[in-house]
C-alpha cells in the first residue's frame, strides 16, 4: 500500500492515506494509533451522592426534586450512574452493562463494562462507581408536614346551605383537579387540608394557582361566582411580600330542581344555573331564560323543588291549555294549566302545590339534571 506524505505530529511516523484522525487541538491530523494511546470512551465520575426524599422517594438533582420509578435504592443507582456517563463524541453503536454491588445499606457499588465502535475500532472499557445514597426531605414533603398553604377555597351558597350534592361536589372537584395535577409531574400541587363544614367547604391549597383553578372549576361545573382576597402573611428571603389568597366560591341561590316563582309570576322549574340561570315554564312547558340584566337569576321567590311533588291523577285533559287533576291533598278534581311537556294518555302526574297553586312537573328528571361537564 502506498505511503502518504503525511506524518503524524506526535510519533512523527508516516501515516497511511486514509488512516489520519482529526486532531483534537484543530492542529495536524494524528496517526490512529497515537489517538487511541490515550482514549477514552467514557468519562465517569469517581463517586456519585445521591440524597433520595426518606418519604416520597424523589431525589435531588441540582436545585430541584425529581420523581422517579425506581424501585430500591439499586434502581437509583443505575439511573445516577447512567445520567452521569459522559459518553465519548466519536463512539458509535454503544452499548453498557452493569452489575451493582450493594456494598452496604446506603452504598452500592456499580461495575459497568462499557462498549462502542470507534472509526470502525471495537473498544471496550470498564468503571467503577461507587454511589452513596443519603436521605433528606424533599420541598413538597416538608411544606406537606409543615401543613403549608398558599391559597384557601371557601364554597358557600348564597342564602341557603349547599346541598349534599353540591358538597360531595365541589369534594369531589378539589381531590380530582390535584390528582391531576400530580399525575402531570405537578410537584408542587397538593393539598393541606379538606373540611366539610355546616356551611359548606373549606379547602387549603399549596399554590394560588391550585386554588384558582379549583374555584373557576367549581363555577363551571356547579354555577355561581368567585371573588377573591389576598392577606399579607410574610416576607421571603429576597425582602418580596408573600401573600396568602382566599377564593371565595358562591354558589347560585338556586339548584336544577327547585321551582321558583319569578316575577312575571308563571312558575319555573330550574334546569340549569351554570352561566344565567335557564328552565321550563311549569303552566306552559315553554323554555325560560334569566334576561341579561337579571345577572346569573332573576329576583324570584322558591316554592319548592321536585322533591316535594306528588304524583296524582290525572282526571282529564280539557283541551290544549288546560287539565283536571286530583288535589293530593284533598282529592278534590281540580283544573290548573296544561304544560307541554305532558304526557295526555298518562294516567297519573306529578304535581307541586304550593301557595302559587299546583303545577304539573315533567314526569323524568331531564329537566332537573344537574349539569356536571367541566
Amino acid at each position: 500500500m502506498s505511503e502518504s506524505r503525511q506524518f503524524c505530529p506526535r510519533c512523527g511516523d508516516p501515516v497511511e492515506s486514509g488512516a489520519t484522525v482529526a486532531a483534537t487541538d484543530g492542529r495536524a491530523p494524528i496517526c490512529e494509533d497515537c489517538y487511541f494511546e490515550n482514549f477514552d470512551l467514557v468519562d465517569a465520575p469517581d463517586r456519585i451522592e445521591v440524597l433520595v426524599c426518606a418519604t416520597c422517594g424523589a431525589i435531588q438533582r441540582g436545585k430541584r426534586w425529581v420523581d422517579v420509578d425506581a424501585r430500591d435504592y439499586t434502581d437509583v443507582a443505575i439511573d445516577e450512574v447512567a445520567e452521569a456517563l459522559t459518553i465519548h463524541v466519536d463512539a458509535e453503536e454503544f452499548e453498557w452493562r452493569v452489575e451493582p454491588e450493594q456494598v452496604d445499606e446506603t452504598t452500592v457499588r456499580m461495575h459497568c463494562l462499557l462498549s462502542a465502535s470507534v472509526h470502525d475500532r471495537p473498544i471496550e472499557t470498564r468503571a467503577t462507581v461507587p454511589v452513596k445514597i443519603g436521605h433528606g426531605t424533599c420541598t413538597r414533603c416538608g411544606r406537606v408536614a409543615g401543613e403549608y398553604y398558599a391559597s384557601t377555597v371557601q364554597v358557600r351558597a348564597c342564602g341557603r346551605t349547599p346541598t349534599n350534592h353540591e358538597t360531595e361536589r365541589a369534594i369531589a372537584i378539589i381531590t380530582e383537579y390535584v390528582a391531576e395535577r400530580e399525575a402531570d409531574g405537578d410537584r408542587d400541587a397538593f393539598v393541606t387540608e379538606l373540611d366539610e363544614t355546616a356551611d359548606g367547604v373549606d379547602a387549603k391549597l399549596s399554590t394560588t394557582q391550585v386554588g384558582r383553578a379549583v374555584a373557576d372549576r367549581i363555577v363551571r361545573q356547579l354555577g355561581g361566582t368567585v371573588d377573591e382576597s389576598a392577606t399579607l402573611v410574610t416576607e421571603d428571603e429576597d425582602g418580596d411580600e408573600v401573600y396568602r389568597v382566599t377564593y371565595a366560591v358562591h354558589l347560585p341561590e338556586f339548584t336544577p330542581g327547585d321551582v321558583i316563582d319569578p316575577d312575571d309570576a308563571d312558575p319555573v322549574l330550574v334546569r340549569s344555573v351554570q352561566g344565567n340561570l335557564k328552565g321550563v315554564h311549569v303552566t306552559t312547558g315553554a323554555p325560560y331564560e334569566a334576561a341579561f340584566e337579571d345577572g346569573e337569576a332573576p329576583d324570584a321567590r322558591r316554592l319548592g323543588d321536585r322533591g316535594d311533588a306528588e304524583e296524582t291523577t290525572l282526571v282529564a285533559v280539557e283541551d290544549s291549555r288546560a287539565v283536571q287533576v286530583l288535589d293530593p291533598e284533598t282529592y278534590e278534581a281540580k283544573t290548573i294549566p296544561r304544560p307541554d311537556y305532558l304526557d295526555s294518555d298518562a294516567d297519573t302526574v306529578w304535581v307541586l302545590k304550593s301557595r302559587a297553586g299546583l303545577h304539573i312537573l315533567p314526569a323524568d328528571d331531564e329537566t332537573a339534571a344537574t349539569d356536571e361537564t367541566d
